[in-house]
């Protein structure tokens, strides 16, 4: 599937309402902006296979801790599913086909493998948004419990997880309630585009960064700092016009924000060009 195919597909899956939005579909849908053509449906199907071989293994009582015990031992011991921490920022570590294929990934990646398989067996879970770390839980109120699936699918509670913020700081970190929000769909795929932008701008690969910034546009079309960046990657990619166009569209909207001046700079030196 070529991109513009691609970001066709993800857009129509984007654009319905939070709830009906499949995570599964729209990251893979995503990742084929980036990659030589796959299917879609052979990595559903995999995830589908998955679950059955995880259904084939749930004890008679379904108690949630039984259930995630064994997601885990089929993922992390059967599959060998890991978080990879010698590689971290590899761009694939964020394409759900590529974790798939490789069964590592970032938390985030392994989080979304692990919630399409529970969701399959029907034990919904939800993610959990963190500062600096991704976890997930049951979707039922005061669980209590928390699965951090990077960490082999680890069981934290509430002071673990203040603990593992910590731990991600290298300072102490005070678990604030929000840090445990769930999040909805449509956040957990924007978590997963703003991952991979910071990869590929810190990488300087640059023509891919402003494609997951097409890609964030489609999910919050109204994000007037997306709107900025993409500004900014095509002024560095040479493409004065569409960059004037959304760098003035920035000020236009928020002319006093912390980085107008810097943006005015930036149309000065384009009209100078011309």
């Amino acid at each position: 599937m070529d991109g513009s195919l691609a970001k066709q597909h993800f857009h129509r899956e984007v654009s319905q309402p939070d709830g009906q939005i499949d995570l599964a579909k729209a990251a893979l849908y995503m990742a084929q902006e980036y990659q030589p053509p796959f299917e879609v449906d052979a990595y559903l199907n995999a995830l589908d296979t998955m679950a059955t071989e995880v259904s084939e293994r749930l004890p008679e009582s379904r108690y949630p801790l039984r259930v995630i015990r064994t997601i885990n031992r089929y993922l992390f011991e059967d599959l060998g599913f890991r978080g990879n921490r010698t590689q971290y920022y590899d761009p694939e570590n964020s394409f759900l086909n590529r974790v798939i294929d490789r069964r590592t990934g970032i938390p985030i990646a392994l989080s979304l493998v692990y919630l399409e398989v529970a969701r399959r067996v029907d034990f919904p879970m939800v993610g959990i948004g963190m500062p600096g770390h991704f976890l997930i839980r049951p979707e039922f109120e005061d669980a209590g419990i928390y699965v951090d699936v990077f960490e082999g699918g680890e069981i934290l509670f509430p002071q673990d997880c203040e603990a593992r913020l910590s731990q991600v700081y290298g300072q102490p970190v005070k678990l604030q309630p929000e840090f445990l929000n769930p999040v909805d769909n449509r956040r957990f795929l924007g978590r997963m585009l703003q991952n991979l932008k910071v990869i590929y701008m810190n990488g300087g690969t640059l023509e891919a960064a402003l494609q997951v910034v097409e890609q964030m546009l489609l999910l919050y079309p109204d994000a007037i700092t997306q709107r900025r960046d993409r500004g900014i990657l095509c002024y560095q990619l040479g493409r004065r016009t569409e960059a004037r166009r959304d760098l003035q569209d920035y000020l236009d909207r928020l002319p006093t924000a912390r980085d107008a001046g810097i943006i005015r700079q930036l149309l000065d030196r384009m009209d100078s060009d011309i």
